[in-house]
């Protein structure tokens, strides 16, 4: 792609940087699954697409294909804060976040080390905090923009074996609520996105970060349903593909009035009635599913 600096002359106020051109678009975790398949059909739609990862080797396919790139911890406060200057200095605006990058700490709440509940918090809620603490300053001068989160079914409703992610997702709702509320007098939308299974390598980390934890014989069940099936629905009939999380993503960045959720497939709109069933009743369904699921 050729750079926006190259294709604009300088702003009228003496600074370097170019007139507005494309919309444009920063995607976190760009490396596999939902933001690879995000940053390719903003890309499509002729956006201005900055498409980062931990690291750009994983990414290089996107800079062949016309996407900016970029090397992007979304746990680094510094690194957050430089890319998305970047954008700003090379393209003139920033138009639209995506916060997709993330990861599933899966295992029983007693058994997951409070290091890991760290991590997790880190990429999943912190991150996000960080780029739109990076990114609203320029949005609000500009009044227009969208945050988009990517969260999940199971930031709304959780079950047995998923309480530290479910609380980072849960937390990431909450936030995003109130953000959305805080920033629409400046014309700025705040968006979740919430899949439920999707076919990605999302679920081979999942199993990894489940294979590390000292387990305890308390929950010997629980480890033995994750262990006898596809534990967190990466797969199935169920599924949804990163492909149609794009496009939803697409959808909500492109509109002039987005809706504040957007659940992605049949058990992300399962998941979301099933909050309405009474809490009793859920933990009975629960007790039961882990009796015969063992």
């Amino acid at each position: 792609m050729t750079d926006a600096a190259d294709t604009s002359e300088a702003s009228g106020d003496g600074s370097n940087r170019p007139e507005p051109t494309l919309e444009t678009v920063l995607i976190t975790g760009c490396s596999s699954g939902i933001g690879r398949e995000t940053a390719k059909a903003f890309l499509e739609e002729d956006w201005l697409v900055y498409a980062t990862a931990r690291d750009t080797d994983d990414i290089t396919d996107l800079a062949k294909r016309g996407c900016e790139t970029a090397e992007l911890d979304v746990t680094d406060r510094g690194q957050v804060e430089r890319v998305v200057d970047r954008v700003v200095d090379e393209a003139g605006r920033l138009d639209c976040v995506v916060n997709n990058a993330g990861f599933a700490q899966m295992g029983p709440v007693e058994d997951i080390p409070t290091d890991r509940f760290h991590e997790q918090m880190d990429v999943n809620l912190y991150g996000p905090h960080r780029l739109a603490r990076a990114a609203l300053p320029h949005m609000r001068d500009a009044e227009r923009g969208s945050i988009i989160n990517v969260s999940s079914a199971l930031g709304r409703i959780t079950f047995p074996g998923a309480g530290v992610y479910s609380a980072s997702k849960y937390a990431l709702e909450g936030m995003s609520d109130a953000m959305r509320m805080e920033t629409a007098a400046f014309d700025v939308d705040v968006v979740l996105v919430e899949p439920g299974p999707v076919e990605t390598e999302f679920y081979d980390r999942a199993d990894d970060e489940l294979e590390g934890l000292p387990r305890s014989d308390a929950y010997a069940d629980l480890y033995e349903m994750f262990d006898g099936a596809s534990a967190f629905g990466g797969g199935g009939p169920m599924a949804v593909q990163p492909e149609d999380v794009a496009s939803v993503i697409l959808n909500a960045a492109s509109s002039t009035d987005p809706d504040p959720r957007y659940p992605v497939g049949a058990m992300a709109k399962y998941f979301m009635l099933a909050r309405f069933v009474p809490d009793r009743w859920r933990d009975t369904a629960f007790k039961l599913f882990r009796r015969f699921a063992t």
